[in-house]
């Protein structure tokens, strides 16, 4: 029996399906199985899916007869999980060839719930635009001092693609949270692993992670492209709110008690906050509880964001005075 099934769900993928098919095939650890899920593709995808299968009887395709969507389709593909370990897979990145083997290694010698590693940004030829995901959002520092629950419980800094966990766990984890888009998948299986045992990573990048033009990766935030504090604001607190309505919603999943009564408090904090139009007084022990895992600018930016708004609303209009005297120079 194989030890581990790789998890991929595809969807429209035929543009770059072949080169991580081969990707994954040809991995220097070979006891895997291949578990894809085509959510209704539209495109070859299925043809490329069917042709592949032919060849390597390590793969075993499930073609859905209505879209599931991108957290349906992981939930299904969990629960056809046999093997011990179990990796997840997206259907436009490239594998390592030692990806496996090392990421297997790893959880075995560890004694691990989970192990996640580092990614390599690339474009869509496969042009290198960053050696480390992780230096990119600044997840390095937090990752090697903390890399625990209680670190991951605000914030995701786990990409799924990355992952490789114990089927034993899987009823800890399922079912996926399906009522806000802000929690995907790795993050919630980081999470709920994380209760049970440690986790460990791998520093090196084991994927080359292609971003294009229907793949974007996190650096272009949204908030960058509002143009008033208080829509920046608003898309903050909604959120925090609907992340906290999920961990509510899924408080049986939560093992520690003083766990399922912070996740109330959050929930009616940024309920609260949604009210607040200039200062806010109170719960600033719990926002500090909350972010002391951040980055001291990144928990500044939005404790004043969040709190003060009256005072980030004046240096937010600074900020873009600022901006719009640097175009006009440029021109």
């Amino acid at each position: 029996m194989a030890k581990v099934d790789i998890l991929l769900a595809t969807y429209n993928g035929e543009k770059y399906l072949k080169e991580q098919l081969d990707s994954i095939l040809n991995q220097t650890y070979t006891g895997f199985r291949l578990l894809i899920s085509d959510d209704m593709s539209t495109d070859s995808t299925r043809a490329i899916l069917k042709e592949y299968a032919n060849k390597d009887n390590r793969i075993k395709i499930y073609l859905q007869k209505k879209n599931l969507g991108v957290i349906e389709n992981f939930e299904f593909l969990l629960g056809k999980v046999r093997s011990e370990f179990f990796m997840f897979s997206d259907q436009d990145d490239i594998w390592d060839f030692d990806k496996v083997k090392l990421s297997f290694d790893k959880i075995r010698e560890t004694n691990s719930n989970l192990v996640y590693t580092n990614l390599e940004v690339v474009d869509k030829d496969l042009k290198v635009m960053y050696e480390s995901y992780w230096e990119l959002k600044g997840f390095e520092n937090k990752i090697k001092k903390y890399n625990n629950f209680d670190s991951l419980y605000l914030n995701n800094y786990v990409t799924g693609s990355t992952i490789i966990s114990r089927k034993e766990l899987i009823e800890k984890i399922l079912p996926l949270p399906k009522s806000t888009k802000y929690i995907l998948h790795d993050y919630w299986v980081a999470l709920m692993v994380s209760q049970y045992g440690n986790i460990s990573y791998i520093k090196e990048p084991l994927i080359k992670y292609r971003q294009h033009k229907d793949n974007k990766i996190g650096s272009d935030k949204v908030s960058d492209k509002m143009e008033t504090l208080d829509d920046i604001r608003k898309l903050f607190i909604t959120v925090k709110r609907e992340h906290f309505q999920a961990f509510v919603g899924k408080e049986d999943k939560f093992v520690n008690k003083e766990t399922q009564l912070l996740n109330v408090k959050s929930l009616k904090y940024f309920i609260r906050l949604e009210r607040i139009k200039y200062i806010n007084f109170k719960s600033w022990k719990l926002f500090y509880k909350l972010y002391k895992y951040e980055k001291f600018n990144y928990m500044v930016q939005n404790f004043v964001i969040l709190n003060l708004p009256i005072v980030a609303r004046v240096l937010f209009k600074i900020k873009k005075k600022r901006e719009e005297k640097k175009k006009e120079k440029s021109k």
